[in-house]
C-alpha cells in the first residue's frame, strides 16, 4: 500500500497543491515554517482522521479560508485503489469518505490506511504526562484492532458515567455496583492487550536501539497498571470512600503508564538527550514492526525533521535502513536539501525531492 497521490487545499500554510509521489522515499526541504511538517500531517490526517499535532480540526484551516480540504489515492498490490476525502468546515462541519461514502463513524476508518509518525514532539512520552504514554499503546492498537478501539470506547463512556454519578453523591450501592461492573469487564480486555502490546513492543525496541546506537546498552519497557496484581472490581470497592469525597475513579486502566528503562534506569531521569532521541526512534520503529506483523501491510513511515532527533551518523544509518523494500513508503522532512539528498543518493536510485517555500511546493526531482 502507497500513498500515490496527494491533494491539499488551505490545510494549514498549504493553499493548494497537488502532489504524485514515488511508492518508495520521498523528501521535502525548505526553511523552518515553510510547510513541510504541514505535509506530513496531512498524510497522518488521511489515515487518523485527525491532526498529529492540533486536537481542534478547525486550527488546521488555512486563515481566512472556510474549510480545508485533503484528498489522497492510495495504491495496493492487488491493484485496488482507495480513494480517502477528509473536508473541515470554519463552522465545525466535518466529513470523512471512502470511495465516494462517508463513514458513519470516523473510527471504522482507523486501520485502512495503517501509518508510523516520528516527530520532534515525541519528547512527550518520555517527558510528558502518563496520558502522552496512554496515547500511544490506544492509538497504536486502534490501528489494529478494532475490538480494542470500541472497547476502550465503552470504557471511557462507562467511566465518565461513573464519574457523574460521583460528583452527585448519596448514589444507591446497587447502582455504583452495576457500573463497575460494565468498568471491570472493559478494563480487563484493554489491560490485556495492552500487557501483550508492550511485550511485543520490547524487543523490537531493543534492537533498533542497539542498531542505531551501536549496542552495548539494554533496553526494556515496564507496563505499569493497577491491573496488574488485582481486578478492576475489588479495586473500585476498596477505593469507593475516596472517589466519592473526590468525586472521580482513581483506579483502573485511565491511569496507566509505561517506564522507559535504559541499562535499568528510567531514561526519563537518567538518559542523555542523545539516548532519549536515539530511544524514541527506536520505539517508533518497533511501532511500525508490530504493526507490519500484525496486519501484514507495512505503514507509511512519516519522518519529521529527523535531524533534530539524530546526528549525521545515525541519520545515515535510519535512513539506510528504512529505504529497504520492507519498509514501504517513506516520508522525510528536513530543512538542508543538500545533506538528506546526498545521504538518500548513496543507497537508493528510487526517490522524489521536492522543495517548498511559504506552503507552495515546488521542484520535484525523481532518482535516476
Amino acid at each position: 500500500m502507497y500513498l500515490q497521490r496527494l491533494i491539499l487545499t488551505d490545510f494549514k500554510n498549504i493553499q493548494s497543491a497537488d502532489i504524485t509521489f514515488s511508492k518508495s522515499v520521498n523528501c521535502f526541504s525548505g526553511n523552518n515554517g515553510a510547510g513541510k511538517t504541514n505535509v506530513l500531517d496531512a498524510i497522518h490526517y488521511l489515515s487518523m482522521t485527525r491532526s498529529y499535532f492540533n486536537q481542534m480540526d478547525t486550527h488546521s484551516i488555512h486563515f481566512g479560508a472556510p474549510l480545508f480540504s485533503l484528498s489522497g489515492v492510495y495504491l495496493f498490490e492487488n491493484v485496488l485503489s482507495e480513494h480517502i476525502v477528509c473536508v473541515v468546515e470554519a463552522k465545525g462541519e466535518k466529513c470523512v469518505k471512502r470511495n465516494g461514502k462517508s463513514y458513519g463513524r470516523f473510527s471504522e476508518h482507523l486501520g485502512l490506511l495503517p501509518v508510523v509518525m516520528v516527530s520532534p514532539s515525541d519528547t512527550l512520552l518520555i517527558n510528558g504526562a502518563a496520558e502522552e504514554r496512554r496515547r500511544f499503546m490506544n492509538v497504536l492498537l486502534s490501528q489494529m484492532d478494532a475490538v480494542y478501539l470500541s472497547c476502550l470506547q465503552q470504557y471511557n463512556r462507562v467511566l465518565s458515567q461513573r464519574n457523574h454519578v460521583l460528583k452527585q453523591g448519596g448514589v444507591a450501592l446497587d447502582v455504583m455496583e452495576a457500573l463497575n461492573i460494565q468498568l471491570s469487564a472493559k478494563a480487563a480486555e484493554i489491560y490485556a492487550k495492552r500487557a501483550t502490546l508492550c511485550k511485543q513492543l520490547a524487543p523490537e525496541a531493543e534492537k533498533y536501539y542497539s542498531t542505531l546506537s551501536g549496542g552495548g546498552e539494554k533496553l526494556n519497557l515496564t507496563y505499569r497498571s493497577d491491573l496488574e496484581h488485582t481486578p478492576l472490581d475489588a479495586l473500585l470497592k476498596e477505593a469507593l470512600p475516596r472517589d466519592r469525597m473526590f468525586g472521580f475513579t482513581s483506579r483502573g486502566v485511565h491511569r496507566d503508564d509505561i517506564e522507559f528503562m535504559l541499562n535499568e534506569q528510567s531514561v526519563r531521569k537518567f538518559g542523555s538527550q542523545g539516548q532519549q532521541k536515539t530511544f524514541l526512534v527506536a520505539l517508533k520503529l518497533a511501532q511500525f514492526e508490530v504493526m507490519k506483523q500484525r496486519t501484514g501491510a507495512a505503514p507509511v513511515l512519516l519522518l519529521d525533521d529527523i535531524f533534530d532527533k539524530l546526528d549525521i551518523y545515525r541519520v545515515s544509518f535510519l535512513l539506510q535502513l528504512v529505504a529497504q523494500a520492507h519498509f514501504g513508503q517513506i516520508f522525510i522532512t528536513d530543512s538542508n536539501k543538500a545533506r538528506v539528498e546526498g545521504i538518500i543518493d548513496d543507497f537508493t536510485n528510487e526517490y522524489s525531492f521536492f522543495d517548498i517555500e511559504n506552503g507552495v511546493i515546488t521542484g520535484k526531482r525523481e532518482g535516476k
